[in-house]
């Protein structure tokens, strides 16, 4: 048996369903679930495996992390595609992505998870749906960094079955052939869905957008995750050009065009949800589908700004995502937080989601869209041991921690949380990782991303 205390915390801010704020407590983990919240319920600390000094901290549900592009870490800040906006921000960087291989995914993946988990993220979905012929076996090698840094980690077997020459964007040497994806999708949901409480890793079929996979591809990655017992992702309504091309080629607007092949429902997430209109936000909320918010990307490719506060009053589920680094370009997904608040105060005024309702989103919110929201997302006894904490003593806090439900999103935080904690295990101790030596990830992802982009 594990067991960790944590003494004397300052504040913990639980995001229950009773939104409950516990002050001057303990909190007490073994094998990797929480045990009890309490103050003084961790005696002197005998018995436990190590005792952490809570004295002074805001203590938070581990944040989850809805939507991410890792391999693009090593594609970001590229002068080629600053002031472009998506389509042809994807065509330039099909040409680099078609380069990918296991080391590059592993390396990728080190810095990106290792990130966001300096960040407060415990738990992390990635959309991969780049698989160049020969490339060699990519969720294997994402599988690496995330087991040695030791996050929560949700993969997804991405696909692409359009090429330029079927009216899409990528090259033919990353696009698949339906049979082809099908078969790995079978092979990757029994090497990595685990269904346990505590699971540390899970799948989801996602084929990539509307415009860069076939109506069948849609279709049967429906029809096999159902079976399975997966869930489903894919971009959707990011951009007007998305609108135009699926108006033009299916002669319905993208949700129409989903539901008609079965891709609504509460196993269902879609990343962005930009240009919805009011009758699709009132769909999404009666078939419980999700929406992964990601504010950070859509500013920056000039997307547009999703419909964030209609979606949460209509009762949709929203959760938030950083979206690839190539498009954010980082991995930090306290400062979409911050973004994503300051965004909609400026667009919507007093409708906006407040500080906390956006720490909520980033926590109950995106682990329900993973299908977690039993286990992860807030802290309480009998859930997972997944939280992070900050020292309210630093300077940039100071005056700042009256209302500790809200500064994350409000205030923000500049620098790496003092700890992060995952399934009971310290994966951050004082800022640092702890599973991986951070100043060689630096050196081999250095070494990887000059040979990666040497052709560029």
């Amino acid at each position: 048996m594990s067991r960790l205390l944590v003494r004397n915390i300052r504040t913990l801010v639980s995001c229950d369903g009773d939104d409950r704020v516990y002050e001057d407590v303990d909190l007490v983990c073994e094998n990797g679930l929480i045990r009890a919240i309490a103050p003084g319920v961790g005696g002197d600390g005998a018995g436990f495996d190590q005792v952490i000094d809570g004295t002074g901290m805001l203590c938070y549900p581990g944040l989850v992390n809805a939507h991410h592009h890792l391999y693009q870490v090593f594609s970001r800040n590229l002068p080629q595609v600053q002031n472009m906006e998506l389509f042809d921000w994807l065509t330039t960087l099909y040409e680099v992505w078609k380069n990918l291989n296991e080391d590059t995914v592993r390396l990728s993946s080190l810095v990106g998870i290792g990130e966001l988990m300096k960040n407060g993220c415990t738990t992390v979905f990635d959309h991969h749906y780049v698989f160049p012929q020969g490339g060699g076996d990519l969720l294997a090698a994402q599988w690496q960094a995330a087991e040695a840094l030791g996050v929560r980690m949700h993969f997804s077997r991405g696909s692409m079955d359009l090429s330029k020459k079927d009216g899409g964007l990528p090259p033919d040497s990353v696009v698949q052939t339906v049979d082809q994806i099908m078969a790995d999708s079978e092979r990757l949901i029994d090497k990595y869905q685990d269904d346990s409480f505590t699971s540390m890793h899970r799948i989801a079929l996602a084929p990539c957008s509307p415009f860069s996979v076939s109506a069948d591809l849609l279709r049967e990655s429906a029809r096999l995750a159902r079976s399975r017992h997966v869930r489903l992702h894919t971009h959707l309504c990011e951009t007007k050009d998305e609108e135009r091309y699926t108006l033009e080629r299916y002669g319905m607007r993208p949700v129409a065009y989903m539901e008609s092949l079965g891709w609504l429902g509460d196993d269902v997430w879609f990343a962005h949800g930009i240009h919805f209109n009011r009758e699709e936000i009132d769909l999404l909320a009666q078939t419980g589908t999700g929406v992964c918010h990601c504010p950070i990307s859509n500013m920056k490719l000039a997307s547009g700004i999703a419909r964030v506060p209609e979606m949460l009053r209509a009762g949709v589920p929203v959760g938030l995502g950083v979206d690839g680094s190539a498009s954010n370009d980082g991995s930090n997904l306290l400062e979409e937080m911050r973004v994503c608040y300051l965004l909609h105060r400026l667009n919507s005024s007093a409708a906006a989601p407040d500080g906390y309702d956006v720490l909520k989103m980033a926590t109950m919110g995106s682990a329900r869209l993973l299908g977690r929201g039993e286990e992860i997302g807030s802290l309480e006894v009998g859930k997972c041991a997944d939280f992070f904490m900050v020292d309210s003593r630093r300077l940039e806090l100071v005056g700042a921690c009256y209302d500790s439900k809200s500064v994350l999103a409000t205030v923000g935080l500049k620098g790496a949380v003092d700890w992060t904690v995952v399934n009971g295990r310290v994966t951050v101790e004082h800022g640092r990782l702890t599973g991986v030596d951070e100043e060689k990830v630096v050196h081999d992802a250095e070494q990887e991303l000059g040979r990666y982009l040497a052709g560029m």
